[in-house]
């Protein structure tokens, strides 16, 4: 009885396919060229540190106190002040998105300051229609105002009456930079670009040349014409996936804190599915167009919007959280936040580990099944 894989056949079908990988600009683009871009676009271009808001100002009131006060505003790196000398001037800034709120200090502020509660009411509009923003305006505002009620009890010599003191810490990220979250699922979206379109493509491209018929009358098997497949674009995938790492942890400075070992194992078991769904598609479809924009909306689309890489899960409706599960890019992305932020948390790697190869074997399990030796 012949064995299920000659290596010989096994290597000439491979090199055949890196040849075609080789001799194929769009494919170089997409496994060489984009990752980088992606990553970079990723790692520059989403930001989602509130800084550097323009936020209006308005001083009815010209006093010492108020002008104090304004300087504590501009002295916040989260704002950048535009003095106005009306609310109504401020109002048609804000109307016309030129600013994100506005800051008005009232003309009796320095008149209540001298009152027994020492307290002068300052007012705070912001757009609305851009929530988050609007609470980071106003979360900034407040803390500029208890940093200057400090600062004005310490001139008098007294103490200010707060007997609770905030001193926040942040765990696993301390400087609390959205790029060290993003840029390691950032990575999950450009493995499933290299897996999952590129390998919908393969057998497609096979049926389009006309070449299907030839290797289905050579005398490989199955299980050669499907390794021969996963091969080149697995080592394709962790190739740009250490790439990747190498430049957001050198060149953009996101901290690494895990194993390069646990790395590759848990991208080998998430290239496994991506692979699979890939060659699932090609084979189903057997047209590379068709194929390509089947994995644009089975594999690409859920990995951005349902993986947590954006958008927090918990924040989802109920019905959308449990579709999330079946997403293999969901659990790959926490794998990699975690090993960047925090190691090797084997609680949560493992947990993750095991969807991701529970996932890579339903897909190549079901590309196994599709792959016929005759045809039909």
């Amino acid at each position: 009885m012949s064995a299920p894989v000659n290596l010989r056949r096994l290597a000439a079908l491979s090199k055949k396919e890196i040849l075609q990988i080789l001799r194929d600009p769009s494919s170089q683009l997409i496994a060489f060229v984009l990752p980088v871009v992606l990553l970079l676009i990723f790692g520059y271009g989403i930001n989602l540190d509130s800084t550097g808001l323009r936020v209006g100002l308005v001083l009815e009131d010209t006093g010492t106190e108020a002008r104090r006060f304004a300087e504590s505003l501009y002295a916040s790196p989260y704002f950048r002040i535009v003095p106005g000398e009306t609310q109504a001037e401020m109002g048609r800034l804000l109307t016309e998105g030129k600013v994100r709120g506005f800051v008005v200090v009232p003309q009796d502020f320095a008149r209540k300051l001298t009152r027994a509660d020492d307290t002068a009411p300052v007012l705070v509009v912001t757009d609305g229609a851009e929530p988050n923003t609007a609470n980071f305006v106003e979360n900034y505002v407040r803390g500029a105002w208890e940093n200057w009620r400090e600062a004005r009890w310490e001139q008098r010599g007294e103490t200010l009456p707060n007997p609770i003191t905030i001193e926040p810490r942040y765990w696993y990220n301390p400087t609390a930079e959205s790029r060290n979250y993003l840029i390691p699922g950032s990575i999950t979206i450009i493995m499933t670009v290299i897996g999952a379109l590129l390998t919908s493509l393969v057998i497609a491209r096979e049926w389009e040349r006309g070449t299907m018929e030839a290797l289905l009358a050579s005398p490989i098997t199955r299980t050669e014409l499907l390794l021969s497949k996963l091969l080149p674009y697995y080592v394709l995938g962790i190739f740009s996936m250490f790439l990747c790492t190498a430049v957001a942890v050198f060149l953009m400075g996101v901290p690494f804190r895990g194993s390069l070992l646990v790395l590759w194992l848990c991208g080998s078991l998430f290239m496994g599915s991506g692979l699979g769904l890939g060659l699932l598609l090609s084979t189903a479809t057997r047209n590379q167009f068709n194929a390509a924009l089947a994995a644009l909306n089975a594999a690409f689309l859920p990995a951005l919007i349902l993986s947590g890489f954006l958008y927090e899960i918990r924040s989802m409706p109920v019905v959308i959280q449990a579709l999330t599960y079946l997403v293999p890019a969901r659990y790959f992305v926490t794998a990699l936040q975690t090993l960047f932020q925090a190691g090797e948390i084997w609680g949560v790697l493992i947990k993750s580990m095991a969807f991701l190869g529970a996932a890579s074997v339903f897909f190549l399990g079901l590309v196994a099944l599709k792959t016929r030796r005759h045809l039909e």
